[in-house]
Parts: structure tokens; C-alpha cells; sequence
């Protein structure tokens, strides 16, 4: 499934358009899930939807079923093994996961929510760091698509948001689309991080910066 809003090396090569940071990241200013759980977004199947295939989005020749280390049906949550970019998510009950041999991806059963993973190089995008990709994809973006509205800002945890607002439906969308990056640095090498991006329908923006909260809290990255 490629989101035509996340594609990970969209823009960054075909223009030199930068989205200035907003102000200095605060110790406080993180992802703030705001009281909501993973029971909030969940079907609870007992994990059921993990063991169906989905033909149309996970039809490519490269795509496997992402590994399913636990259920948790009373949090509402699934634990998700994403083997070829080394990562271990929490994702609601009800979705579906899978992947290819450089992204993992997860849906909702209605795929109004998509969430994909990469593991980024930043010297072979083209730019210096973390900060110089966030800036310069939401910027480029703009820069191409002149109705999407980007804004860009450090967390005090160190990672880098970028948040994509008017961004045009998809195919099977209803409405525009609200979309989320969060750029993750890894710790002591600057020129490796991962790219998180949730895209969510412009109505939902609100819940779904929530759940994005929730899916940061629960990754772990093996760098």
C-alpha cells in the first residue's frame, strides 16, 4: 500500500523548498495522547483481523504478514513484529499489518487510517539530518502541492513532527486528508533515523494525532 501522501522520498530530490522550524522544542512539548487508549480505536477480535489477507493492499509480489507477538484484548491492542525494518509496534485491534522489504504498514479495517514505517537514510535523501528532512519534505511538499499546509517543529524528546493538513483524498477516500511524520533520529548516528507518518481523514485530525501519540509510545526500534 503506498500512500500517495507518505511516499518517503516524495519531493526531497526534485525541489529545494525548506518549511522553516517553529519555535525551540520545550521539555514538555511531546505527542500528548490525551486521556484515549488503544480501546478507543479498537475492534476487539481477539486478534482475528491479523490472521485475514487483504488482497488489494497487500497484493504486491514483496508483501508478508507482519508477525503477531501478542494480543492484548483488553487493552484493545495487538504487539506487531515488523521484521525487515526491525521494529516492534502496538496497533488497535481490528487492523492489519504487513510489509515489504523496506517499510511496514498498518491499516484499519475501513482504511481510513494507514500508518507505514521506513527506516530512513538521510545522506541518501539528499539531506544532512533529521531536522534538514522534516524541514525540507514539508516544505517541498508545499512547494508542489500549493493547497497542502505543512508545519514542522522539534519535540523536546529530540524527534521532528511534520504535520500535513488539506493533503488531496486517495482513491476510496471520502474527504481530504490530515497527515502526521514524525521523524525519529537515532541516538549517536545523525545520518540514520525512521519516518512514522499516520494519514487520517481531515474530520478525524483531532483523534488521530491521539492515536499517533499512543503508536509512538508503543514502538520500539531496534537501531
Amino acid at each position: 500500500m503506498r500512500q500517495k501522501e507518505s511516499g518517503r522520498r516524495l519531493f526531497l530530490l526534485s525541489g529545494a523548498a525548506v518549511l522553516w522550524m517553529a519555535a525551540p522544542a520545550r521539555a514538555g512539548d511531546q505527542l500528548d495522547a490525551g486521556g484515549l487508549t488503544f480501546l478507543d480505536f479498537a475492534t476487539r477480535d481477539n486478534g482475528a483481523s491479523f490472521q485475514r489477507g487483504d488482497a488489494i493492499i497487500a497484493g504486491g509480489p514483496n508483501q508478508i504478514s507482519s508477525r503477531v507477538l501478542g494480543v492484548e484484548n483488553g487493552k484493545g491492542l495487538a504487539r506487531i513484529r515488523f521484521d525487515q525494518v526491525r521494529i516492534t509496534m502496538a496497533v488497535p485491534l481490528g487492523w492489519q499489518a504487513t510489509e515489504d522489504w523496506e517499510r511496514a504498514i498498518a491499516y484499519s479495517s475501513d482504511k481510513r487510517y494507514r500508518l507505514v514505517v521506513w527506516r530512513v537514510d538521510f545522506e541518501f535523501e539528499g539531506v544532512k539530518d533529521a531536522e534538514h528532512y522534516a524541514s525540507s519534505k514539508g516544505g517541498a511538499i508545499q512547494s508542489r502541492r500549493p493547497g497542502v499546509k505543512a508545519q514542522a517543529r522539534k519535540l523536546g524528546d529530540g524527534t521532528y513532527l511534520v504535520v500535513f493538513e488539506n493533503v488531496p483524498k486517495g482513491q476510496g477516500d471520502a474527504e481530504s486528508r490530515t497527515v502526521f511524520d514524525l521523524v525519529i533520529p537515532q541516538p549517536g548516528n545523525p545520518k540514520l533515523g525512521v519516518l512514522m507518518t499516520l494519514g487520517v481523514p481531515t474530520s478525524d485530525a483531532g483523534r488521530g494525532i491521539k492515536l499517533f501519540s499512543l503508536l509512538r509510545e508503543n514502538m520500539k526500534i531496534d537501531w
